[in-house]
């Protein structure tokens, strides 16, 4: 159990300072309040000497306690308010500890188990608490199971924390909580936890080693730019030879000494451009413009579309399970996505829904779904559409995998298409050169 020492005020205004276990913080802060102790401070001394620091939606901050104490009583007291060492050495390590998606994957295959078995949220959430190690998430898990005490969806509590848990999976948890399926939008949520982390992983193990190339070949450029080439010159130039450096190397020498002198025009150029992209972007037609350039990409493209595509029918598929009608279950899967162009799709689906319409158009009229996923909503809608979602959702994992493969073979071949371009353009400039001094032949030149 967590080891705390607390320091508090008394009614007499005296400052009191003691160390005790406790389930939680937010407990012993109760406890303390129950028996007329003003809590000034609690530290938690035992994992590593830390405590979170993040803000609470419903549990009581430290913080906030301070300011509604009486600050009278506590100058009274000021005499018993000196920090013991270990206090302060157990402030100062007082960060929080990160919270990584491995945390989150654990903490939803944990939770998955024990809704499996049956347990409450209530139950399973505390018996989490309990079992996890790292404090700023056990201290982000006892806000939710206070949310939820307190009558709240976990959802809601969520989004509170949304630095921490992905705007995705927070409307996966809310679909499950909202359709009745928690325990299935859990096992949806692992499984888009560790597909976002797998893929993520093998894009970065193909380009991290190619950009490290590419940068340590431009550093290589630059320096043999500045440093080699003019040595070289002036060799040629103190014999009197007539040979000279080739002329790709003197245009790029002359435009490295116009960067150095001017840096700031391209510097200025290329903020500009920047910002007046990213100022577009922001706008609603700018942003939509570039949430439809995301699905029309080149090698990316349909793997985007595909994966966003693919997570709003398995949404719709499990509300459609729990008795939902297509409009409502259109309108609470929604949120699983948030490129412009899929909202859009979703809204002019539900609007012909309203008109007696079809809401497969909208997605048929785009030119981004194919011909073979238009065709299975179709069949659905005039045999049963839940299995015949299932069957769709079976063939676009199979697509989307062989996107992902297609990719994993193309961007190797990207990256080092750029790696040997800039190869080829040092061994022009700055090699040539260091070839052709150490040949000799410009020596004879000189001789003759």
């Amino acid at each position: 159990m967590p080891e705390y020492i607390y320091r508090a005020v008394t009614k007499q205004g005296q400052i009191v300072r003691n160390k005790v276990e406790g389930t939680s913080k937010q407990n012993l802060i109760k406890t303390l309040k129950s028996n007329e102790l003003t809590p000034i401070e609690v530290v938690q001394v035992s994992y590593n000497s830390r405590k979170p620091k993040v803000n609470r939606r419903n549990t009581i901050n430290i913080d906030d306690i301070m300011k509604t104490a009486n600050s009278a009583n506590i100058f009274q007291g000021k005499t018993a308010s000196k920090q013991t060492l270990r206090e302060k050495v157990s402030l100062t390590l007082s960060v929080s500890e990160k919270i990584t998606v491995s945390d989150i994957i654990i903490f939803t295959q944990n939770f998955y188990l024990l809704k499996k078995a049956n347990f409450n949220n209530i139950h399973a959430l505390s018996t989490i608490i309990n079992s996890t190690d790292n404090i700023s998430f056990r201290g982000v898990l006892e806000d939710i199971l206070a949310g939820v005490e307190a009558g709240e969806y976990m959802y809601t509590t969520m989004e509170y924390y949304s630095n921490i848990f992905p705007y995705i999976y927070i409307n996966m948890i809310r679909v499950g909580e909202l359709s009745g399926s928690l325990t299935t939008s859990l096992e949806q949520a692992v499984k888009y936890l560790e597909d976002t982390t797998a893929r993520n992983k093998k894009i970065r193990s193909i380009l991290i080693p190619n950009i490290g190339q590419f940068v340590a070949i431009f550093v290589l450029l630059i320096i043999g730019t500045i440093f080699v080439l003019p040595v070289i010159e002036d060799v040629f130039a103190s014999v009197g030879s007539s040979s000279t450096l080739p002329g790709i190397t003197l245009w790029f020498m002359d435009f490295v000494d116009w960067l150095m002198m001017y840096w700031y025009v391209p510097v200025l150029f290329i903020v500009a451009i920047v910002g007046a992209v990213i100022g577009y972007i922001n706008t609603p037609k700018g942003k939509y413009n570039w949430h439809y350039f995301k699905y029309k990409a080149p090698v990316f493209g349909r793997l985007i579309f595909g994966i966003d595509f693919s997570r709003l029918m398995r949404a719709m598929l499990l509300n459609l399970q729990n008795g939902m009608r297509i409009q409502e279950a259109l309108e609470v899967s929604k949120t699983v996505v948030k490129n412009y162009v899929m909202l859009s799709m979703i809204e002019t689906s539900i609007n012909n829904l309203l008109i007696g319409g079809s809401w497969i158009e909208p997605f048929e009229n785009s030119g981004l779904c194919s011909s073979m996923e238009i065709e299975m909503l179709k069949i659905g809608m005039q045999t049963d559409l839940s299995e015949m979602m299932e069957k769709l959702l079976d063939y676009m994992d199979v697509d989307i995998q062989q996107s992902l493969d297609r990719i994993m073979k193309v961007l190797p071949e990207i990256s080092y298409l750029f790696v040997g371009i800039l190869l080829i353009f040092l061994v022009v400039v700055v090699l040539v050169p260091c070839i052709q001094l150490y040949m000799g032949d410009w020596l004879l030149d000189a001789l003759t």
